[in-house]
C-alpha cells in the first residue's frame, strides 16, 4: 500500500476538514477523489452498464449538490468501485471506515425500506424524489413495533423508523460488518429513475460544486473583511 501521506485520497479529506473549521466555510463533503470507471462488455448486464455510462455522466449534472453530504464519517478509502467485479457486477461504491463510524444521509429523503439479508446485511433505502440511495452492512437489527419497522442500533443511539423523512447530513446508521463482507465498510448504491448510477460520478460533481461554492464564500469573506479594515 502506498504511503497515505503522499496519496491525494488521504490529503483531500484533511484539507476539506480544515476548511470546515472556518466560520465562513460550510462544506458537507469530506474525502472525495475522482474515481475511474471501467466497463467490460462480457455479459449482457455489463453491456447494459457500458451503454448506460453516458446516461450516468449526464445524471451527475442534473442536480445542485451543494447541500449533499458525504455518506460516511472517518473515511479511510474506496475499496471497491462501481462496475465489473469477478464474474458479476458491483452496483455500488464501497467506502472503508472503522467499525462504528457514523453514516450520514446523503440527501434529504424518506426511509422507504429497512431490511436484513445474507448479502447486504442490515440495509436502508432512502427515497429522494427520483433518487434512491442504498446503505448496506450497517450495524443493528430490524425490529417491528406497533406495525412499524425500525432499524435499531442501541450501541450507536440509532432508531431509524421506516417512513420517516431525514435531512441531508443526518446520522442514520453506523458502519458495520453485517451480511457478506470481509471488513468494515459502507456499500453505498444510487439509483436514478430506477436505474443504477455510478456514485463516483455524483461524488465528483459534489466536490466540484462544493469547492466552487467554498471559493466564492472565501472571496466574499475577504471582500467584507478588507472593507471593514479600510472603514476602521
Amino acid at each position: 500500500m502506498s504511503n497515505p501521506g503522499k496519496n491525494f485520497l488521504y490529503t483531500l479529506p484533511i484539507a476539506l476538514k480544515q476548511g470546515l473549521r472556518h466560520p465562513k466555510r460550510k462544506l458537507l463533503l469530506l474525502g472525495l477523489i475522482p474515481l475511474s470507471i471501467t466497463t467490460l462488455g462480457i455479459k449482457q448486464e455489463l453491456v447494459e452498464a457500458q451503454e448506460a455510462k453516458i446516461t450516468n455522466q449526464q445524471t451527475a449534472y442534473i442536480n445542485n449538490w451543494q447541500n449533499a453530504s458525504f455518506p460516511v464519517e472517518n473515511f479511510q478509502g474506496y475499496t471497491s468501485p462501481f462496475g465489473p467485479r469477478g464474474r458479476g457486477f458491483h452496483y455500488g461504491l464501497d467506502l472503508a471506515a472503522p467499525k462504528g463510524s457514523y453514516i450520514r444521509n446523503w440527501w434529504t429523503g424518506k426511509v422507504v425500506e429497512v431490511w436484513e439479508d445474507g448479502r447486504c446485511g442490515t440495509g436502508i433505502v432512502i427515497q429522494s424524489g427520483s433518487w434512491e440511495h442504498v446503505y448496506c452492512h450497517v450495524q443493528g437489527r430490524v425490529e417491528t413495533r406497533s406495525g412499524r419497522r425500525y432499524l435499531i442500533d442501541r450501541g450507536g443511539g440509532i432508531m431509524l423508523p421506516q417512513g420517516q423523512v431525514f435531512p441531508a447530513g443526518s446520522r442514520i446508521a453506523r458502519v458495520g460488518m453485517t451480511g457478506r463482507t470481509s471488513g468494515p465498510h459502507l456499500h453505498w448504491g444510487l439509483k436514478y429513475g430506477g436505474r443504477w448510477v455510478d456514485p463516483a460520478l455524483i461524488l465528483r460533481e459534489m466536490y466540484t460544486q462544493q469547492t466552487r461554492q467554498l471559493s466564492r464564500s472565501e472571496n466574499r469573506y475577504m471582500v467584507t473583511y478588507n472593507s471593514e479594515v479600510v472603514s476602521n
